[in-house]
């Protein structure tokens, strides 16, 4: 016989008095334990639905291993690779399994009608090639593709299709700064608060007030922490305007001066306030001789990067793009380096302040070094006695000690224009090394950015050609390979549901740019471009260049369509439940209602997920809401009845994937957590033939998980050596009867 969803009753899990109730299986849903009533539609997971990782090399050692999990029942599995670049016995990488290995567990799959999925490197972090001092590197972040793209090859060879999942956590943040800039809009959406303002979550007390943020170079990758909110910053009082008047600009010209509009000290308006060597000045303070500065905090900057964004429409006559727009952040360091810069065009002045009169004092000391040739080539030898003169210098500096000492007119003007030059090159070299030094600060500054810039430019990128790899390694139409990438850890970008779902509209939406157009740039900004030109200004800029994914004919809605198709989510509510321990309850909340409030938000954002299409993959980990150790479903308090509800409801048709952890510590083995999570779910158990009106007990999950598994209770029949005969028996050692 055949079921409905595909699977014979030659499977594993549906053999003849199998323990498990073949219609749980072919149909999902059941009862409670022992029952066959009916689950209710928003909660009818069955055996059919529900499978489990197994981490090649730690909980299969080689196909005979993964061949175990199917024989006890799995009719799903997700493969999953804890070992990244050479692979080793307890962390197998895809490379590990050659064309022998990949064929026999396709076959497996098939003869069993099991499901498989693929899990790339667990050590993969995102995109960014984040490292431990977290700076991101382009190198680091290409190995982390290709490691996406060989899972995605091994996907193809053996699952024929499915979810390849990916890690985010692209590099950590503070918890009560989750935010991202919108592209298009250039709205800032804040998700550390709720829709009143109220701070929703902390890692420690004085998180908000003391949040370190992180900015990289988008050329180096190097990583920036000396952003602080409570470290203040000493900045320029700039020389503004105290009332309206009529003046002029910095040509002459007559020009109406407003308040608080930046004058240079003659009172004329500074048309280009942001130019780093002709804008705003500090004001003087004639009583102290000195330069006006004050301290600012990290909440001052705010209005300062809005005031250079507004600068910014001004000067280029539009609005500034997603990469070229200052952050609050952006304008705090920025600050600290527009002093170290002037510090340096102070000094450049300060060497090159003579330059000019060193410059005409050699021209006028060669001048007279030719006449005195000249003249000395004219006198007669007898006769030079009379042009010798002394050193004034010398005998200043030798007076009482020495005789002075006469030398020719010629010999001194060389010492003169030695000792000159000397003075003229350590002006220029200290001078010039300075302005160098200042130029390079403004320009570094201009580079240095928000890390979801740089993500938005290259890691986004990383993710888009993987999703494109998976695209034409697809062959099933019905069943396409996508990559599905998992929030992670509250602590790490990507790890709030609304970062995960930013990332992959922003990674969608690169892969249809990838598609569609026949040339393009690397990056907005210039470095990251394959081809490098430069303005006239001296100004770099990135060159288009040909679109190696290009595909001529492709409209952008068939594009979208297989960006959408190819980019999705895994949600592992388990790693969305770490955010409980940094909750912040309300004002005279108590504990049980600041936890249902947490429980509510947890679900609305993964339903918010759903209901846009995202999820693709799902995974089943339950833990107490500190660390993630993976406890099977009901097990914890994730909301798991709520949530498989709500996935239900927005008609979420794939994967359920059983993540075990401690169970196979704290039990007898990782696929207790998965007989755990069919109970859960309301899987029944198959009555073999007791009955309660024959005086015997039915069974119950009880028997189930330490009977045949386990061995902790008596099993109902005899097995091995003890079975009547061993002519012929089932793969469960029972006879054939």
């Amino acid at each position: 016989m055949k079921f409905s969803d595909g699977y014979y009753n030659h499977h594993p899990m549906v053999d003849f008095y199998n323990s498990m109730d073949p219609q749980i299986y072919a149909g999902g849903g059941g009862g409670s334990s022992g029952s066959h009533a009916e689950m209710p539609k928003d909660m009818d997971l069955g055996i059919r639905d529900i499978g489990m990782s197994v981490p090649l090399g730690i909980s299969a050692a080689n196909v005979q291993g993964v061949y175990s999990k199917i024989r006890m029942g799995a009719g799903h599995l997700e493969l999953g690779f804890p070992g990244m670049g050479a692979g080793q016995r307890n962390a197998q990488t895809p490379g590990m399994y050659g064309q022998d290995q990949r064929q026999a567990l396709r076959e497996l799959g098939l003869i069993n009608e099991v499901k498989f999925t693929t899990h790339a490197a667990y050590n993969v972090m995102g995109m960014t090639g984040a490292d431990q001092q977290g700076n991101f590197a382009l190198t680091r972040a290409r190995m982390a593709q290709k490691e996406v793209e060989r899972a995605i090859d091994f996907a193809a060879d053996v699952a024929g299709g499915g979810a390849v999942v990916v890690h985010t956590g692209e590099f950590e943040r503070p918890l009560t700064e989750v935010h991202v800039t919108d592209r298009e809009t250039g709205r800032e959406h804040n998700w550390s608060r709720d829709e009143t303002g109220r701070l929703m979550f902390k890692k420690r007390i004085t998180e908000d007030a003391d949040a370190q943020f992180t900015l990289v170079d988008d050329r180096t990758g190097q990583a920036f922490t000396t952003a602080q909110k409570d470290r203040l910053v000493a900045y320029p009082v700039w020389n503004r305007a105290k009332e309206d008047y009529q003046g002029e600009d910095q040509n002459g010209n007559p020009l109406r001066v407003r308040k608080g509009e930046y004058i240079d000290y003659w009172g004329r308006k500074i048309i280009d306030p942001m130019d780093p060597e002709r804008g705003r000045v500090p004001e003087y303070d004639p009583q102290t001789k000195r330069f006006k500065t004050t301290y600012l905090s990290y909440d001052n900057f705010k209005e300062h990067a809005e005031e250079y964004n507004e600068w910014f429409r001004w000067k280029n006559n539009r609005e500034p793009s997603f990469y070229e727009k200052r952050s609050q952040t952006e304008a705090y360091l920025n600050a600290t380096m527009e002093t170290n810069a002037g510090h340096s065009r102070g000094w450049a002045l300060q060497y090159g302040q003579e330059a000019d009169t060193m410059i005409e004092g050699i021209r006028k000391l060669r001048e007279m070094e030719k006449f005195y040739r000249e003249l000395d080539k004219n006198i007669p030898e007898k006769d030079k006695w009379k042009i010798m003169m002394r050193d004034a210098e010398f005998a200043n500096l030798s007076k009482g000690i020495l005789a002075p000492e006469e030398k020719h007119p010629l010999d001194i003007v060389k010492e003169r224009i030695h000792d000159m030059e000397k003075r003229l090159e350590f002006a220029r070299q200290a001078s010039t090394s300075q302005e160098q030094q200042a130029k390079d600060i403004v320009e570094s500054a201009a580079h240095i950015v928000e890390p979801t810039k740089y993500i938005e430019q290259q890691a986004i990128r990383g993710y888009a050609e993987s999703a494109i790899h998976a695209m034409e390694k697809s062959k099933d139409p019905n069943n396409p390979i996508f990559i599905a990438m998992e929030n992670l850890f509250p602590e790490r970008f990507g790890g709030h549901p609304q970062e995960l779902k930013w990332l992959i509209q922003t990674a969608r939406k690169k892969m249809v740019d990838l598609l569609t157009e026949p040339t393009y740039i690397m990056s907005d900004s210039p470095h990251e471009g394959s081809l490098i030109g430069q303005n006239e200004d001296g100004t770099l800029y990135a060159k288009k260049t040909a679109n190696p994914w290009y595909r001529p004919g492709l409209s952008q809605e068939e594009a979208e369509k297989l960006a959408e198709t190819h980019i999705k989510a895994t949600v592992d509510p388990g790693h969305a439940n770490l955010w409980r321990k940094f909750y912040q309850r309300k004002p005279g909340q108590t504990w049980e209602q600041a936890e249902k409030d947490f429980e509510v938000w947890l679900v609305d954002q993964i339903e918010d997920l759903a209901k846009h299409k995202m999820i693709g993959n799902f995974h089943l980990a339950d833990n107490l809401g500190y660390h993630d150790e993976h406890l099977a479903p009901g097990q914890g308090n994730v909301p798991y009845d709520e949530i498989i509800k709500v996935l239900k409801r927005h008609g979420y048709d794939k994967a359920y994937t059983v993540e075990p952890g401690a169970d196979a510590s704290t039990d007898i083995s990782d696929f207790h957590g998965l007989m755990k999570t069919w109970r859960h779910f309301g899987s029944s158990i198959y009555d073999m033939g007791g009955s309660m009106s024959a005086g015997m007990p039915r069974q119950t999950w009880a028997d189930v998980h330490y009977s045949y598994f386990g061995q902790n209770k008596p099993p109902y029949y005899i097995f091995g050596g003890y079975a009547p005969s061993n002519d012929w028996t089932l793969w469960t050692a029972v006879p054939l009867e």
